[in-house]
């Protein structure tokens, strides 16, 4: 399992007719479920998510971190957060590309996180690709924004509520709309 942890984080596609590394993912969505019910299932005092957000991303989480469940995520192990991180209710990360979020960044209410696409083709459309999202340090997602793969939020920037991020934001920008434009800047 290390092995085929240690595969995902570099981001190589896999196929829906790799039956081995398909179980393998399975087995690791069936994991993260199984953690994210118990995290979503009942009350948990903040020390205990923080326990939890450690066993669901196979790494010690700060103590400063604040969830407030409900969470949901497809694979868990590929996460880092920062310390003064904060998750709303009802976030949804697809993090077997990678997600890192920096410190002091809050998340909004029922955000969504993806790290894959599909091959277009029908010949790869069975076929995941990963890649990365990176949140900056003091970030601030608004409620119901989607994050797609591969982007790159620097640092200090604000992602407006219901905007959908396609490409990298600079540093000390607030972005907005569907796709995001930049609407100006923090020190403007």
């Amino acid at each position: 399992m290390e092995e085929f942890l240690a595969f995902c984080k570099k981001g190589t596609p896999i196929s829906g007719e790799d039956k081995i590394l398909h179980g393998l993912l399975t087995q690791c969505s069936y994991e993260a479920q199984r953690i994210t019910m118990e995290l979503n299932n009942s009350y948990h005092s903040q020390e205990e998510i923080v326990e939890i957000f450690s066993e669901l991303t196979g790494a010690k989480v700060d103590s400063s971190f604040v969830c407030f469940p409900p969470f949901y995520t497809d694979f868990g192990k590929n996460i880092t957060i920062g310390k003064n991180v904060f998750f709303n209710t009802g976030c949804s990360f697809q993090d077997r590309g990678g997600i890192h979020i920096g410190e002091g960044s809050l998340i909004g209410m029922n955000v969504t996180i993806a790290t894959l696409n599909h091959g277009l083709p029908l010949e790869t459309r069975n076929t995941t690709y990963a890649s990365p999202v990176t949140i900056g340090k003091n970030v601030w997602i608004g409620s119901n924004a989607t994050i797609l793969p591969g982007v790159t939020v620097g640092d200090n920037s604000v992602i407006a509520a219901g905007a959908v991020v396609t490409k990298e934001v600079p540093e000390n920008m607030v972005v907005a709309g569907v796709p995001e434009k930049v609407v100006k800047g923090i020190l403007d």
